[in-house]
């Protein structure tokens, strides 16, 4: 029974009031506005352009024709006549028969019974004059455009142009109005060349 009234009196007993705990104010700190940093300006290493593409270049003309696949020459072509072994500018003309170099001083010699012919080349470049004596071969006479005729003299010349060089018959021609120093007709251009009005000066010689 004692220790019966002793627990019930240790319930009654009041006890000291328990004290809340309070937590102390902290300080916050401001926080400093960051500053916002621009990023700069990129730099341009490369500037890169779009072009259309050129269109490529044409395909070189052919250098042969034909079925004998023979060489194509221009209307101009720079030949040699020998002798005396000059370089003449020469009209490619495939309808003229025969080719014609302009010469100066003709004159008929005889020797031995024969007929041969003393004539001047000039050279274009220099002004050189050539004297040569040649065996006469036959006389021609030549049909102009404005209606004049003219016979000619015609002796053996070895021309040349390219990788050709043929011995041909050439009449002599005074005529101061020829326009180059020599004319090639169809006599040294068959079965040699093909000519193609087009085009200027395509061997290169």
């Amino acid at each position: 029974m004692l220790a019966v009234a002793v627990l019930a009196g240790c319930q009654t007993v009041p006890g000291p009031e328990p004290v809340a705990e309070v937590c102390p104010e902290v300080q916050v700190p401001d926080c400093p506005v960051c500053q916002i940093e621009e990023c700069p300006a990129p730099r341009v290493l490369e500037k890169i352009v779009l072009r259309p593409a050129p269109p490529p270049p044409p395909p070189p003309p052919p250098a042969t024709a034909g079925e004998l696949d023979l060489p194509i020459i221009g209307v101009l072509e720079f030949v040699t006549v020998d002798p005396p072994g000059l370089r003449l500018e020469a009209i490619i003309d495939t309808a003229a028969e025969g080719t014609t170099v302009a010469a100066r001083n003709i004159r008929l010699l005889e020797k031995d019974g024969k007929r041969y012919v003393s004539y001047t080349l000039a050279d274009p470049e220099t002004g050189d004059e050539h004297e040569i004596e040649a065996l006469v071969r036959r006389r021609v006479s030549n049909q102009h455009a404005d209606g004049s005729t003219t016979r000619n003299y015609v002796v053996q010349m070895w021309l040349a142009f390219g990788d050709n060089r043929t011995r041909v018959e050439v009449g002599l021609s005074e005529r101061a109005d020829m326009p180059y120093p020599l004319v090639v007709g169809r006599n040294l251009l068959t079965d040699v060349a093909i000519v193609d009005v087009s085009r200027r000066h395509t061997l290169g010689n």
